[in-house]
């Protein structure tokens, strides 16, 4: 297994130098005359920028000292997004690049007929311009298609990074429960989720979701994991604006599977210092219906996944129930259980695309909400980001989901 584990690595690692190498073809070297300064520059850019990507990942994975991580992520994980545009763009150029030839090669045709009939009567034989070196149009043509794939790969990350660092925004979802009693029409829960506060994502981002949830006014807040990329000796100071959460029947928790790469036993006992409620394979009855929550299945491995029957198992089903789970993945286990609706977040829905496409095979809803026979899942995008600070195509968010009782 170990060897099979490292093969597959080598294959990774040789294809991602190869890309690399094809994008730094495409807009370094074919886009300079030869060895000089905008060369050199744009080869140490195709060498340092992955090696400061690596760097991020493994400083994050292995738990180096935070102003370690502090560094090298805002440079490291931007660039895993940069290049992954800069590659799709180049890739869109080449279909792009005929068109610019031959729009290149008109603009090198002979002067117009009228002024070589002139020429024709003239006692001296025009002088017919020699057509520039075709070296000279390829270079043309590369840096209009390479500039071009440049500045669309750099607005796209840059305008996905202010989409993160602006927050996120409220989404307002009406969800009829069949058993929910009348006195519970339009009880507001505010499901937040994935927020990944790290060496990036940090205090402030804290409390601009902090207020984004207090000013939907809802009755019950839940964050449904991933809340943290890191200890809390590193984050705790990022997460304290969590303590100002404000709903009517309080904010509760259920852990990630970025948890359980945090040290999930120290987060758990952090946030309920918070105010929060962590619900771990658990539930309470509230007035109208019952909310559960089950650990993540990544706490499988320390012995401490998602247990349904200790969650679900002896309660009263002819009551309403809204089920807590970080992965969607669980669906058919709420399902099995009765689950009227069950709340996660984890996919981000995609977060950059086109990883939406690969995000949406690993999951049975990417996002929104779809039904399960007679149980319904809500999968909302998150309010942050894992890796890069950028979204494409797959905006933040935190969701409203108002609950309508049949018949009210």
């Amino acid at each position: 297994m170990a060897v099979i584990a490292v093969l597959v690595g080598l294959a990774v690692l040789a294809a991602f130098a190869v890309l690399h190498w094809y994008v730094w073809r495409r807009l370094v070297r074919d886009t300079t005359a030869g060895p000089g300064p905008a060369r050199r520059a744009g080869t140490v850019l195709f060498v340092a920028a992955p090696l400061l990507m690596f760097g991020a990942l493994v400083a994050e994975r292995s738990g180096a000292p935070f102003l370690l991580q502090q560094v090298l992520a805002w440079p490291g994980f931007l660039w895993l997004a940069l290049a992954l545009y800069l590659l799709l763009a180049v890739l869109v150029g080449e279909l792009a690049r005929p068109l610019v030839r031959r729009w290149a090669e008109r603009g090198e045709r002979t002067p117009s007929v009228e002024a070589g009939s002139e020429a024709a009567l003239s006692e001296e034989p025009a002088q017919v311009p020699a057509p520039e070196p075709a070296p000279s149009r390829r270079l043309f043509v590369s840096r209009v298609v390479g500039g071009a794939a440049a500045a669309a790969a750099v607005g796209t990350v840059g305008y996905g990074t202010y989409g993160v660092l602006r927050g996120p925004k409220v989404k307002r979802v009406t969800v009829p429960l069949a058993k929910l009693a009348r006195g519970a029409h339009g009880y507001r829960i505010a499901v937040v989720s994935d927020i990944h506060l790290g060496p990036i994502l940090g205090r402030g981002f804290t409390q601009r979701v902090v207020d984004t949830i207090n000013a939907t006014q809802p009755d019950l807040i839940a964050v449904v994991g991933d809340l943290v990329d890191g200890s809390v000796e590193d984050l705790g100071p990022a997460a304290a604006p969590l303590a100002g959460l404000r709903a009517r029947h309080g904010a509760y928790f259920v852990t990630g599977n970025h948890e359980y790469f945090s040290g999930a036993e120290q987060w758990v006992d952090h946030v309920r210092e918070l105010g929060l409620r962590p619900l771990r394979n658990a539930r309470t009855e509230l007035p109208w219906f019952d909310l559960a929550g089950v650990d993540d299945v990544a706490g499988e491995d320390e012995g401490k996944g998602p247990d349904f029957t200790r969650a679900l198992g002896d309660r009263d089903r002819s009551r309403a129930s809204v089920l807590l789970a970080h992965q969607p993945v669980v669906i058919h286990d709420a399902v099995e259980h009765g689950v009227d609706l069950q709340l996660s977040g984890h996919t981000h829905g995609g977060q950059l695309w086109p990883g939406n496409l690969v995000a949406d095979l690993a999951n049975p809803t990417l996002a929104g909400l779809e039904r399960y026979g007679d149980t319904q899942l809500y999968v909302t995008r998150g309010a942050g980001a894992w890796g890069p600070p950028v979204r494409v195509g797959a905006p933040s968010d935190i969701t409203v989901v108002e609950l309508a009782a049949r018949g009210a």
